[in-house]
């Protein structure tokens, strides 16, 4: 198949899932195109910046949506590696030698999940890289090089979708559910921004230490990161230097 070929039938397929919506094409038309379309079992996408803190966009069941946390809380996993190297982590069996090796805590915590296989691919368009679409399967799964050509060309009509969305930000989108996502996604980014900066003042330490305290409570705890940082922003949660975190309410 001709590369403008699949290109089109991609865009066609995330048009009729916008369509069952009814709403414009978003993000989450390509996750759910790319679930019905490839041997995978959900879908998520996140955006990703080398300067500002990364956020979960969209994700397609409960699954997605926690590997996309748990790859931002770690710092580590194929999403992770896929972005800072700008080229496609392709993952058949996280029991595996090699994604236990690179990846030894979110290997452990995504098999816990159930899935068994994921495939990251970056989304980028020349200099300009935006985040990463995840693909997961709850068996051991080898993308065909069909598979993965249209893998690649969703990852490609994502980044469009992105960056279109961006470029509404700045004015007045015609979805309103567009914009409020658009402003919640704003939220988070600023949630966490703002908590990362209380403990560089608590714990006299840098923006970048301050957030693997950050992520590091988070994942030990078992909890959100987006939950944490709102704490931290409250004041209901403390980190002294020194000594362990503490609450100011009572914690459940």
């Amino acid at each position: 198949m001709t590369p403008n070929r699949r290109s089109s039938r991609i865009r066609v397929l995330v048009a009729e899932q916008a369509a069952r919506r009814g709403a414009r094409v978003g993000v989450m038309d390509v996750c759910a195109a790319a679930v019905t379309s490839l041997p995978v079992g959900g879908a998520g996408m996140s955006a990703m910046s080398r300067t500002a803190a990364s956020h979960p966009l969209c994700s397609t069941d409960d699954i997605s949506e926690r590997l996309e946390e748990l790859q931002l809380t770690l710092g580590e996993g194929p999403c992770v590696d896929a972005f800072t190297h700008g080229e496609a982590v392709l993952t058949p069996d996280l029991r595996a030698g090699e994604p236990q090796n690179s990846w030894p805590v979110f290997a452990d915590a995504a098999l816990e999940t159930g899935v068994r296989a994921v495939f990251a691919l970056p989304l980028q368009i020349g200099a300009i890289s935006s985040g990463v679409l995840d693909l997961y399967a709850q068996v051991p799964v080898r993308l065909n090089a069909e598979e993965l050509a249209d893998a690649l060309a969703f990852a490609e009509f994502a980044t469009l979708v992105l960056l279109d969305a961006r470029i509404d930000a700045t004015g007045a989108p015609s979805d309103d559910a567009t914009k409020r996502h658009i402003e919640d996604l704003g939220g988070y980014r600023a949630e966490i921004s703002q908590a990362t900066g209380m403990l560089t003042v608590q714990l006299g330490v840098g923006m970048d230490e301050a957030f693997v305290r950050l992520r590091a409570h988070a994942y030990a705890r078992g909890h959100r990161l987006t939950d944490v940082a709102a704490d931290v922003v409250a004041r209901r949660l403390r980190f002294p230097p020194g000594a362990e975190p503490t609450r100011t309410d009572e914690d459940t």
